[in-house]
């Protein structure tokens, strides 16, 4: 699946908008409620994407990683009880990638991403949503 959104501030500050954490749980708590990041975002390292609510999450390798840039994450495990224990494999090896561009001070956010064919239907209709909340917050700044 692919996204995208034109937002009215400088690259630098829509991509701290995307992965700070106080402004990222705000944003993916849109996709699933309570989300949070554990990890550094650096080139060749895992992290995790949590549900403080259920506890479900994924683990990812940073792929590729230019700060400001691009994020390119490769899902290794589906995990369970706030990543302590793997679940079913229902992410594990899909690619998700961010490339933000700015021309004029306006950066578009290009967000590419595989999806389990059962919650298509749902990323069509909440990831939207969370890309807006990213331009009302980094627009706010």
């Amino acid at each position: 699946m692919q996204f995208s959104i034109t937002i009215d501030a400088a690259r630098e500050q829509v991509w701290d908008t995307l992965w700070h954490d106080e402004t990222f749980r705000e944003w993916a708590g849109i996709i699933d409620p309570g989300t949070y990041m554990v990890g550094d975002l650096k080139k060749g390292s895992e992290i995790q994407f949590i549900s403080s609510e259920n506890g479900y999450g994924v683990t990812s390798l940073v792929e590729d990683l230019v700060e400001g840039e691009f994020l390119s994450l490769r899902h290794s495990a589906d995990t369970q009880e706030q990543g302590k224990r793997e679940r079913e494999k229902e992410w594990s090896g899909g690619l998700e990638k961010y490339a933000l561009e700015e021309v004029n001070g306006v950066t578009i956010v290009s967000a590419t991403f595989d999806v389990p064919a059962e919650m298509e239907d749902y990323f069509r209709s909440t990831y939207p949503k969370a890309l807006q909340r990213v331009k009302e917050l980094a627009e706010r700044k």
